[in-house]
């Protein structure tokens, strides 16, 4: 290097002199002279590979079938990788400007390494920050990672990256090993933990949000305590963004899904059915024993053919039975034959606790369509047939009285 030197010095001293210049005018500028030459060398070697080098990857890439590479290989990958390039070669060339005959640093040689250095830590730290955010990008687009909270994962790394970064500029800044900063940040771990406390929480629970796959994009999440309803739009280290039915956007700290329970509907979305769990009450007092008269009446309306056999049935084994039974096996069988609800699933109609109010009878079931609008439409559907057909069993439904019940009847 030193024979390199001299010989680079050498020759701007021959070109300096041809142009006039004094002696004490050429010791002073000669090694920034050599400097502004190895710049302007660097520079051209950046521009050649640019050009050729980045343009001929460009249609390599552009060949091959698979479509990762056009991530990983993009223009802005490539821009950012490219940006090593002059900085590594000042830094390698640097001691051609600036070597001294007693093999010494001259001052500033040490600072313009040291700025040298610190640029490329930048350049290194922004280049795997976009390889990162690429890498992502990629994995997205696979089916088993759709919908994955990747997001903080993403950010995770990015962190991690610009703090090795920051050590490593701090460590060039003072000449001290990186080694003896991490040594000294032990001593303030718990000042650090107390400033990334949301960071750090964030972190754990994204990650165990995504091992137990307890959370992805498109989700239906509800938080009752918090009020918290919709779908998830996105999951990144600090936040959860949830889009409310209302389109109001919600914003809650990740770690709250793990401390907190909250409910994903996913699953129900998933399985081809969603609950139906309504009830009505009838008046107790409207229960009575079906007589022939009663199964006559029945027998000429328009009710299903299974039920007259349930009643024949029931009848030649001496059995009693109720207008409210009769009405409950209506129902049921309403339900089973219904084109909307799922018969995969549990059909039901059951009695639960009497009460002041009544005999609470639950319609259990579940609707084939789990969109919103259809599954309200099939409730009230369901509901407006068994309020109807009450009468037909000489049911009353049960309700509170209101003035038009107290008023006096002509």
């Amino acid at each position: 290097m030193e024979v390199i030197s001299h010989f680079f010095r050498e020759l701007v001293n021959k070109i300096l002199t041809e142009f006039g210049w004094s002696t004490e005018v050429i010791g002073s500028l000669n090694r920034w002279v050599v400097l502004l030459f190895i710049i302007l060398f660097a520079l051209l070697v950046d521009l050649i590979i640019r050009i050729g080098l980045l343009r001929l990857m460009r249609q390599i890439v552009s060949r091959t079938k698979a479509t990762w590479d056009d991530h990983i290989f993009d223009k802005k990958v490539m821009r950012h990788l490219c940006n090593f390039i002059t900085p590594t070669i000042i830094y390698v060339l640097l001691p051609i400007a600036f070597s001294t005959t007693d093999g010494s640093n001259d001052g500033w040689h040490i600072i313009l390494k040291r700025g040298v250095e610190i640029y490329m830590v930048i350049a290194c730290v922004r280049f795997v920050n976009v390889l990162l955010k690429v890498s992502f990008e990629v994995a997205e687009q696979r089916p088993a990672w759709q919908g994955k909270p990747i997001k903080g994962l993403m950010q995770t790394g990015q962190g991690i990256v610009i703090g090795i970064g920051v050590i490593l500029i701090v460590s060039i800044l003072i000449n001290k090993s990186p080694a003896l900063l991490l040594t000294g940040l032990g001593a303030s771990a718990a000042v650090l933990m107390l400033i990334f406390k949301d960071s750090i929480l964030g972190l754990v629970a994204g990650v165990q949000l995504s091992a137990n796959n307890m959370l992805k994009v498109g989700d239906w999440i509800s938080l009752p305590k918090r009020g918290v309803d919709g779908e998830v739009e996105e999951v990144s280290l600090t936040t959860i963004k949830v889009r409310a039915w209302d389109k109001t956007l919600q914003t809650l700290p990740p770690y709250l899904l793990i401390s907190e329970p909250f409910d994903n509907w996913q699953a129900m979305r998933q399985s081809g059915g969603r609950r139906i769990k309504r009830s009505l009450n009838i008046d107790m007092t409207s229960i009575r024993f079906a007589d022939s008269e009663f199964i006559d009446k029945l027998s000429r309306s328009e009710i299903s053919r299974s039920l007259i056999e349930h009643i024949s049935t029931q009848s030649a084994e001496g059995e009693m039975l109720t207008n409210l039974d009769l009405f409950m096996r209506c129902i049921n069988d309403y339900l089973l034959h219904h084109p909307r609800i799922n018969p995969n699933m549990t059909v039901m109609v059951r009695q639960l606790q009497p009460s002041e109010w009544g005999l609470p009878i639950e319609i259990y079931c579940f609707s084939a369509d789990v969109n919103w609008i259809p599954y309200e439409n099939l409730q009230t559907e369901i509901i407006s047939y068994v309020i109807a057909v009450a009468p037909l069993f000489n049911l009353r439904m049960y309700q509170a009285p209101s003035s038009l019940d107290l008023r006096p009847r002509v």
